[in-house]
């Protein structure tokens, strides 16, 4: 599901008209398209990546609030690392959902493994539909519609009849 997230936010990304629009926040809008990019792809490679995949990621969470002006394809480029990490580390070992996620979060709650990534793709899944919505805003009536990745994009997806 978080690989299938990704997608979206990466068809939101390539449909925005010009690399400006990645950093526009119209009033009452506190975090552009960028912004919410960063910070999604921050959050899974540190949480899946570095914790549990070991990967090594050094998450530079202020930055991903911070950072304005990067590159579309250095956008994009952030959101394939991510998937790509929490495709590699949620498909190639056991993970034991019922056992305590190996770090404090929240501000020092434990939690368990299979809560906390189930947080980690609602909290995902908001900041997509967020980007959606603000790309919509941004391009107005007529523009080039992003279509929602599908029921058969999970992993496991298989038709049936």
């Amino acid at each position: 599901m978080m690989t299938r997230e990704l997608a979206t936010l990466r068809g939101d990304i390539e449909a925005l008209p010009d690399e400006a629009s990645l950093w526009a926040t119209p009033p009452g809008i506190s975090n552009s398209i960028g912004t919410l990019a960063l910070h999604l792809a921050g959050n899974l490679q540190h949480f899946v990546g570095t914790v549990l995949g070991n990967t090594g990621y050094r998450r530079q969470r202020d930055l991903e609030f911070s950072r304005r002006g990067v590159p579309r394809a250095e956008l994009l480029a952030e959101v394939d690392r991510a998937a790509a990490v929490v495709a590699k580390v949620l498909t190639t070992g056991p993970i034991d959902l019922g056992a305590d996620y190996p770090e404090a979060v929240g501000g020092g709650y434990r939690v368990v493994t299979g809560d906390w990534l189930i947080h980690l793709a609602t909290h995902l899944a908001y900041h997509v539909g967020q980007a959606g919505y603000l790309r919509r805003l941004l391009t107005g009536p007529g523009a080039t519609p992003v279509p929602a990745i599908g029921i058969g994009a999970l992993v496991t997806a298989r038709k049936i009849g």
